[in-house]
């Protein structure tokens, strides 16, 4: 039993393994060609691992920046990192947080079936990592094994039915389509930048599009979305290197390397996980979005699959960069205001800023253009920088350690979960169960809603 348990576990664990089983579901229920099933599932996994490989690429490329930044400005504090903070979690809560992402997933799609959030959340490795944080807040607040799985795979699949829906609304503007969500950790932020974005804009001074940008006629060539990241990111690098100082990048990073080649070199690999990113994604969205219709109207009517962030990078690829750099800054502002303050130190955590600031980028650019792609992924970053600070009480012992939680949704939910954790194992139940019943009584408010302005309309 538990080596059976042990390798379905270790199947949901892979978001390429999880997609192209959609994928073949979706299409076998569509009765295809077997040919064709094999086909999509095929292109469907392999898309998914190209678009990893990219993202895997990235993140090599923003790590000796992490560092150089780090030394540069002499800055010591909580470094936001998933993967970092994941890894320690799993030592002590490995078991539990499996169990909770695996039965996780059941709620959600009962939560999709039962609600008008009709929304599957395929991004299995965050939401992996959305499971260990609510495993450590559990144990913390101190329930028992199994009353740590029961609640944390209710709240779980809570968490990753709502962020989705946050983000649903800005969605049609900044993609041109309705037909996929966004399931990321970061959707709270990214949310709350759409929001911002669709306030501050102005109908007598409009803001132009990010994609609507115009290079004079020498500077065609910087149309071409790989040559102006690799260029902006080299000038982002090089300054950044030089603070740093030949010595510790030549004896610490780059084996040797001249210290301006080396951060020449980083900025172009980055563009390239850029352009192997979207590449990914191109295939995944043609592969699993037809595929998933035959889901949505067999299993979850009027389902739409919530994919990771990368996704909506193809939407408007200059407003992914501006919303990185706008996030990054945002984030470098947090971190000043917490040295003023006195407080604990967030660092830029460069690997969320780039995914979360980019995506924010893309909704805040179809609420309001180039102005609201900057000002919305400015205040996502100070999101994620102020959060992930609030985060660290509620996490025990883990939140001593030097890396903590990234993007938004851990912070909102982390908090709100550790608030409920105040009154132990009763407040925690209590609260979850409240936050069941708000969840339904948002989905009928809403439904109701729409149906009255339908009759409206009507008439």
């Amino acid at each position: 039993m538990n080596g059976v348990l042990s390798v379905l576990l270790d199947i949901f664990r892979q978001p390429s393994i999880i997609v192209a089983l959609i994928s073949l579901v979706g299409l076998a229920v569509q009765r295809k060609k077997a040919t064709d099933i094999m086909k999509g599932t095929i292109r469907t996994m392999v898309g998914f691992l190209v678009l990893a490989a990219g993202a895997s690429v990235v993140s090599g490329a923003l790590d000796p920046f992490g560092s150089m930044f780090q030394h540069a400005f002499n800055v010591q504090g909580v470094v936001p990192n998933n993967e970092a903070i994941v890894g320690t979690v799993l030592v002590k809560y490995g078991s539990e947080a499996a169990l909770i992402f695996f039965f996780g997933m059941i709620v959600n799609i009962l939560l999709s079936m039962t609600s008008r959030f009709k929304y599957i959340y395929l991004s299995g490795h965050v939401a992996f990592y959305m499971a260990t944080m609510v495993a450590v807040i559990l144990e913390v607040a101190g329930m028992s094994t199994w009353g740590v799985i029961l609640w944390g795979s209710i709240a779980q699949g809570l968490i990753v039915t709502i962020s989705p829906a946050l983000v649903q609304p800005f969605m049609k503007d900044a993609a041109g389509t309705n037909d996929v969500a966004l399931g990321h950790t970061g959707g709270a932020g990214i949310a709350l930048g759409g929001l911002v974005a669709r306030l501050t804009r102005s109908k007598k001074h409009p803001s132009k599009s990010t994609e609507d940008i115009k290079f004079p006629a020498g500077l065609g060539f910087l149309r071409d979305t790989t040559v102006i990241i690799a260029l902006s990111m080299a000038v982002i690098y090089v300054v950044v290197a030089l603070f740093a100082g030949s010595s510790y990048i030549e004896s610490e990073l780059s084996d040797g390397q001249n210290f301006i080649v080396f951060a020449i070199l980083q900025a172009a690999t980055f563009s390239a996980g850029v352009f192997v990113i979207l590449a990914g994604v191109r295939v995944v969205l043609g592969e699993i979005v037809p595929a998933f219709k035959g889901i949505s109207e067999k299993l979850v009517k009027n389902s739409k699959p919530a994919l990771d962030v990368p996704m909506i990078f193809t939407f408007a690829p200059n407003a992914v960069l501006i919303g990185f750099i706008s996030s990054f800054v945002g984030g470098v502002v947090g971190m000043g205001i917490m040295a003023l303050a006195g407080s604990t130190i967030i660092i830029p955590g460069i690997v969320a800023h780039f995914m979360t600031g980019g995506a924010t980028g893309v909704i805040g650019n179809g609420q309001g253009g180039v102005r609201g792609a900057v000002i919305g992924s400015f205040v996502n970053g100070l999101a994620i920088t102020f959060l992930p600070l609030f985060l660290l009480p509620v996490l025990g012992d883990t939140g001593m350690a030097n890396a903590t939680y990234a993007d938004a949704d851990y912070g909102v939910a982390g908090i709100l979960l550790g608030q409920f954790g105040k009154g132990g194992q009763i407040g925690l139940i209590i609260g979850i169960i409240a936050s069941v019943v708000v969840f339904y009584a948002a989905s009928f408010a809403m439904s109701a809603r729409e149906k009255k302005k339908a009759a409206v309309e009507a008439k």
